[in-house]
């Protein structure tokens, strides 16, 4: 299997003519693409996606933000899911074309904010990190997501065709501190036990799209940190993978297709990821189920959470998982 070329400085994700840059194709450690140009003039228009997703991990809750600007429309959420009660606070704001929604053209290039009168949230770089607060009825937060170690994460370009195409960065090892508030109740986030995953987003879709995405964060058995990064059918057929695991700050892709196997009739029986390194099982507690249909766009999403327990094989060596939290997703999307 041939792995992807990886890209060691910068370039730009499309060229002058609104069309995909071949010289971006490919992956890299950190980010290096501009992205400036996907929502420049009239090419493309309705189907430039832009988001920034958050996940925050803690023993106490899950909770996260999505800023997105999807052309015709802004959405955004913000939920929360405490894991001892149960209880669920989940806020979506959709605001016609992307009214008050601002986003950087490329990652860290400025402050990204959005939300409506009753949702609000805000992302910006700051000296230890990254600052995401975000309010909605229901649940606040204000974290920070700081780095360890060389903070690599994984960037990869995607190309359905010249006119088709997307840029990620998934960076699941974010270690965070700050507070979050759920239904009144504040919780603050313990050090060495909270962890912040990033999903960044730039590119011009398919209308239909259907994929897979796993994540988890946390120590590992003989305690190193571990950031757990896999995807799934969007990347099918394209001769690129966003697979890698990242063991303390240092990024080690997985240039390999993974087999997924999970029950379609029942999202919390395990679901098991099979490659040549990797054999992990994720044994769920919870199915973040969201459905929504507004017509020309509708999106139905289960994000499953549980622990993973298993094996990946990184430089040569076994790596043992035995509870990690993390989650695994089947998404379909019409937009």
């Amino acid at each position: 299997m041939t792995a992807p070329r990886e890209i060691t400085g910068p370039v730009a994700l499309v060229r002058p003519d609104g069309r995909l840059n071949r010289d971006a194709v490919g992956w890299s450690r950190r980010p290096l693409h501009d992205t400036a140009g996907v929502k420049r003039g009239l090419r493309g228009l309705g189907r430039n996606k832009r988001w920034e997703y958050w996940l925050v991990i803690t023993p106490e809750v899950l909770f996260s933000l999505t800023l997105s600007d999807i052309d015709y429309a802004g959405v955004h959420t913000v939920w929360a899911y405490e894991r001892a009660t149960g209880r669920r606070v989940d806020e979506t704001a959709v605001v016609p074309f992307a009214w008050h929604t601002d986003l950087p053209g490329s990652l860290g290039d400025g402050v990204a904010e959005g939300g409506s009168r009753g949702l609000a949230g805000r992302i910006e770089e700051t000296e230890g990190g990254t600052r995401v607060r975000a309010r909605a009825d229901g649940v606040r937060f204000d974290v920070t997501a700081g780095r360890l170690g060389p903070g690599e994460s994984l960037g990869v370009v995607v190309p359905w065709s010249q006119h088709r195409f997307q840029y990620t960065v998934k960076d699941p090892l974010r270690p965070a501190s700050g507070w979050v508030e759920v239904l009144g109740r504040r919780h603050d986030l313990p050090a060495g036990e909270s962890w912040a995953i990033l999903d960044h987003g730039r590119g011009r879709w398919p209308y239909s799209m259907w994929w897979n995405w796993a994540a988890g964060a946390g120590l590992a058995s003989d305690g190193r940190a571990l950031g757990l990064q896999f995807g799934g059918k969007w990347t099918d057929g394209t001769g690129q993978r966003e697979n890698g695991v990242v063991v303390d700050g240092t990024l080690h892709p997985v240039h390999e297709d993974l087999t997924w196997d999970y029950d379609e009739r029942d999202w919390l029986a395990p679901w098991r990821l099979t490659s040549a390194s990797v054999d992990l099982e994720l044994r769920p507690f919870w199915d973040h189920d969201a459905v929504m249909d507004l017509g020309v766009v509708s999106s139905v999403a289960h994000q499953v959470f549980g622990t993973w327990h298993g094996t990946v094989r990184v430089g040569g060596q076994d790596i043992t998982i035995d509870g990690l939290t993390g989650f695994a997703e089947d998404v379909r999307n019409r937009w």
